[in-house]
């Protein structure tokens, strides 16, 4: 699959200009005869070729700044965020001290679809990472479809972070030390019987304003903030794991197996972000040495804090979930656990952790350590926007390189001449998670990021098996090991935990895609890069 076999086109000659250059599952360019109606016809199973993919990016390429710490640190800042420091109570009301198992779980996935995202992202480099992934293996619809998927995973991730540091903004502001409350109308969105979120609102906003800015200073800010958040984890987990008790372990799975396996399906969410190393590929130094470090090093410090501070959580005070005054179920988020928590609540007992916002900061309350929990909010309150400017920053790598190719305006793609970022792009991407979070709970948003997430984690894993037999002598600086044992797990793995998120969720992708395919028919299909100049791809 040689980057520069087929780059006919209709001028060139010996090529009439009657004929439509069609390029087919090897990236060739092939006669289809005569036009109809003087409109090219369209194939949307195009392919790109890997080396057309890179001399794209070499003609429009972003500045390469970025090396293996840096992307560790954005790893890991982008993907510990409002998952642990949020979701840990709904967790504990799918699976209770089962939650253990269920982070080892979404871990394992995560880890099997991360040895195929470095062997893609080391082969290559380029901006757009899934999407990217997609279009050289299986052609522009299936890129396309992965691309719309993205928008699901890095922008609602990002309204989902947002809304979990306005609780911990709120708690903050209500503690000992400031003694401000904030009226619920503006802290919570209609379906908390508010008006708009607020502090989900302007700290969306910042985050924006400070990626437009550009990658390098982000970057920095970044840094600072991922070291204060394994700091005071770190913290957590030195005074939680000394209070084990034995005995909150029992029952280990109250809910059984399905509850295990859905509460790993609703905390993969925990680890959404890591494949933004990948998307960052294209301003990466060395990427075929850098993207692999990037990727094993933050999930391997994100899954150790993960199960280390689940079984500080569970050990120290009690992760049981809280069932109806008739033995039934209540989901998280649900109605009707919100009224049992509130009964709870205003008989002056403390409750169980699923009843709270801030989990981490609950238990340390709980065990007597007030102080360090008030600095665990603060924390919480510093870091939490690393996530949001890492959500952002994805999202808007993603459609940059979209509308490089011509699925999208190409004015998305312009780059700022001062700060040389996709400033259009990024502010478009700041409004969509702006509004998101000004309305939408965080269990509802983490959710439906999920359905994405596993999509596109999905594709990549097929998408690797494809380049494996289409294209078997390329060199991959990194290959995945038993790659026809491996990948196909990865890809089972994502089915599975899809299956068990909530109806909600698996039913807000088909929608979304349906949405996707109006876009990409009416425009993407015709304005295509491929479409109109098969010799530029």
């Amino acid at each position: 699959m040689g980057g520069r076999r087929g780059t006919l086109s209709p001028t060139t000659p010996g090529c009439p200009p009657d004929t439509l250059g069609e390029i087919d599952y090897e990236g060739r360019l092939s006669n289809s005869g005569p036009r109809k109606s003087g409109r090219r016809e369209i194939i949307v199973w195009r392919v790109k070729s890997l080396d057309a993919v890179s001399e794209v990016d070499e003609r429009k390429s972003l500045r390469r700044s970025l090396g293996p710490l840096q992307l560790t640190l954005l790893g890991i800042g982008s993907t510990i965020g409002t998952g642990i420091f949020v979701l840990t109570a709904e967790a504990a009301q799918q699976a209770g001290p089962g939650m253990l198992v269920s982070f080892i779980l979404a871990a394992f996935v995560c880890g099997i679809a991360t040895l195929c995202y470095a062997e893609m992202s080391a082969m290559a480099p380029v901006s757009g990472a899934a999407y990217a992934y997609a279009y050289v293996s299986f052609g522009e619809f299936w890129a396309w479809a992965v691309g719309w998927a993205l928008v699901l995973e890095y922008a609602i991730t990002g309204s989902a972070v947002a809304v979990g540091w306005s609780g911990y903004f709120v708690g903050l502001l209500k503690s000992s030390v400031f003694h401000i409350v904030v009226p619920p109308s503006l802290a919570n969105g209609p379906y908390a019987g508010g008006v708009i979120n607020l502090p989900a609102v302007i700290i969306s906003i910042l985050v924006t304003l400070l990626l437009v800015r550009g990658t390098k200073e982000s970057a920095r800010v970044n840094a600072l903030f991922v070291a204060v958040k394994v700091v005071v984890l770190a913290i957590f987990i030195a005074l939680s794991l000394p209070l084990l008790h034995a005995s909150n372990f029992h029952p280990f799975a109250p809910l059984g197996v399905s509850g295990i396996a859905s509460a790993s399906a609703s905390i993969f969410f925990t680890f959404v972000g890591f494949d933004a190393v990948a998307t960052a590929a294209e301003e990466t130094r060395e990427p075929q040495r850098n993207i692999p470090l990037g990727l094993f090093g933050a999930l391997s410090v994100v899954t150790i804090i993960y199960v280390l501070v689940a079984i500080g959580v569970t050990g120290a005070y009690g992760s049981q979930p809280l069932f109806g005054p008739h033995g039934e179920y209540l989901s998280p988020g649900s109605l009707g656990l919100g009224k049992a928590c509130e009964s709870i609540t205003a008989s002056g007992t403390s409750g169980p952790l699923v009843c709270s916002q801030e989990a981490l900061a609950f238990v340390l309350r709980q065990i007597g350590y007030p102080l360090f929990a008030n600095l665990l909010g603060l924390v919480a309150f510093l870091a939490l926007p690393s996530v949001i400017l890492m959500m952002i920053y994805g999202q808007t790598r993603v459609f940059f390189v979209m509308s490089r190719d011509g699925l999208l305006p190409r004015a998305l793609s312009r780059v700022h001449p001062r700060w040389q970022t996709p400033h259009i792009m990024t502010l478009g991407t700041g409004t969509a998670v702006t509004v998101a979070a000004a309305f939408l709970p965080v269990g509802r948003l983490a959710a439906i990021a999920n359905s994405g997430t596993l999509f596109a984690f999905f594709m990549v894993s097929l998408a690797v098996l494809r380049l494996r037999r289409t294209d078997p002598q390329r060199v991959r600086p990194f290959r995945v090991a038993v790659v026809w044992i491996i990948a196909p797990l990865s890809a089972a793995g994502c089915v599975l935990l899809f299956l068990f998120l909530s109806t909600e969720a698996k039913l807000v992708l088909p929608v979304w895609s349906a949405i996707g395919l109006l876009i990409y028919i009416s425009y993407g299909v015709r304005k295509s890069r491929m479409a109109r100049r098969p010799e530029a791809r």
